[in-house]
């Protein structure tokens, strides 16, 4: 059997690895906070597609191939088929969104959650053992039965224990230490499957496909998108205090009185004005109060202001 380095660039890889996956579980289950505030069946839905993306592309494949480029085979060069790693992406994003609308859609209840975390688990699983397979390398690859049934397992159950995460948590400090959980549960199954593989090289040949660092660029520049585009969504979406304030809001403008009608042209107002203006004899406003500028209340009578001598000399006193 040919040796097996799982830790060529000592704690980086792994340390880099588990720091992602505990990422992609941060901004996932802020998203299913967001989802189980959402006040529509669409929104929610949205939400819960985002958390996939977080949960499943970043906290759980990235994290995959991370922890891939610390793994050495002595004699042997990796290669990675790329059309088979794309898939093993595709599954893990698919298979975790799959267990969120299971557990996450309608009201949470105990056997959604098993379901949805069984289904996930073992999607999970196979995304580790589909990348497993994308590697190109001079030798016979074959797992220990035992160890990959306790990989399996290890997904299946940390799968379910995520997605309980998803509909209880709702703290931030609850959130974080639900996310350093997920990331030891998931860096725990990808080493336990790790473990189980043995490989018999054989003589070398040309090998075709990608190498782990030709693909680390793209990688990480999709990486980058994600998790700017998931903080984005999440900062721009209501809070609790946002939602509160505009349904106050909403109260105070439904409680406000409506306005009264102004006057008819029935009305008193009416035709008092209507006598001063035009000369009438009505009992609204005297002809004097006009010339001033004075205009009476409503039901009030303007008494005349005369402008003589005497009135004159009052005026200049009263300043």
């Amino acid at each position: 059997m040919a040796e097996i380095d799982h830790f060529t660039y000592g704690p980086v890889t792994p340390g880099l690895a588990y720091a992602l996956s505990v990422l992609g579980a941060l901004l996932g289950l802020t998203c299913t906070v967001r989802a189980r505030a959402a006040d529509s069946t669409a929104r929610r839905a949205w939400y819960l597609l985002l958390a996939a993306w977080a949960i499943g592309g970043t906290g759980i494949w990235v994290m995959h191939f991370i922890a891939m480029l610390g793994f050495g085979v002595a004699g042997s060069e990796i290669r990675y088929d790329v059309p088979v790693t794309t898939a093993s992406a595709v599954i893990a994003i698919g298979v975790v969104g799959v267990g969120l609308f299971t557990a996450g859609l309608g009201r949470p209840h105990p056997v959604k959650i098993i379901l949805g975390g069984t289904f996930a688990g073992l999607g999970v699983a196979s995304m580790h053992y589909t990348g497993m397979a994308a590697m190109r390398i001079n030798g016979t690859v074959s797992y220990d039965d035992g160890l990959v049934v306790g990989s399996v397992a290890i997904a299946v159950v940390a799968a379910t224990v995520a997605l309980w995460f998803t509909v209880t948590v709702r703290k931030p400090v609850a959130i974080v230490a639900s996310a350093l959980v997920m990331g030891v549960a998931v860096s725990g199954m990808h080493y336990t499957g790790m473990s189980a593989m043995t490989v018999h090289p054989h003589e070398p040949g040309q090998l075709t496909g990608s190498t782990a660092f030709a693909l680390i660029l793209p990688i990480v520049l999709l990486v980058i998108l994600v998790v700017v585009g998931l903080v984005y969504a999440v900062l721009a979406a209501p809070t609790d205090e946002d939602r509160a304030g505009a349904a106050y809001l909403a109260e105070r403008i439904a409680s406000r009185p409506a306005l009264s009608p102004g006057p008819g042209p029935g009305s008193g107002l009416g035709s008092g004005l209507g006598a001063a203006g035009f000369g009438g004899a009505g009992e609204g406003v005297d002809q004097p109060a006009a010339r001033t500028g004075q205009v009476p209340g409503i039901g009030q009578r303007q008494q005349p202001v005369r402008f003589g001598r005497r009135g004159r000399k009052n005026r200049i006193q009263r300043r």
